[in-house]
């Protein structure tokens, strides 16, 4: 079970969405989507699709099943997305060799070849993003953002093996 620990703020803080860190990484989340999908769709990649090829290019060969939890998607949004990744010609699907109830994705030449262009524009989306900003205040953000994540992921986790919903 998380520890429990005295609340740092009182609930009513958060009446104020602007207190709400959750808030706040969604408005942030929208931004960096909007912004990289504008540079990303000259390529025919929308930013549903990103998720997926970014995961496949750090890892290909994985199951349908295994990709949805490395991004973070259910599965029928990811079948929907590789759909449209391997119409357009970025993804095929092959049954496992070792389990044919599997299927695995992989890149085609086209989708590993857009890898460069496409890390290009999300450095491009992430320098916009934090101009201005303390390269030290970034350390900082990526770990509190990082152990958020770490905590929310401990909650589902323990909420699966039967803790509370």
């Amino acid at each position: 079970m998380s520890p429990k620990h005295e609340p740092f703020t009182p609930p009513g803080f958060y009446d104020l969405p602007a207190n709400s860190i959750g808030y706040l990484t969604r408005i942030a989340f929208r931004a960096f989507s909007r912004h990289l999908e504008r540079r990303t769709l000259a390529a025919g990649v929308t930013s549903g699709q990103w998720p997926f090829l970014r995961a496949l290019w750090n890892e290909e060969g994985m199951t349908q099943h295994e990709l949805s939890r490395r991004v973070g998607m259910q599965d029928p949004t990811t079948v929907s997305a590789l759909n449209t990744l391997e119409r357009a010609g970025l993804v095929r699907r092959e049954p496992s060799r070792e389990d044919r109830r599997k299927t695995n994705v992989f890149l085609t030449e086209n989708g590993r070849a857009l890898r460069e262009t496409m890390m290009e524009r999300v450095a491009e989306v992430n320098e916009l993003a934090i101009r201005g900003v303390d390269p030290h205040d970034m350390a900082i953000a990526r770990r509190v953002l990082t152990r958020i994540s770490e905590n929310l992921a401990e909650e589902d986790a323990e909420a699966g093996a039967g803790g509370r919903p």
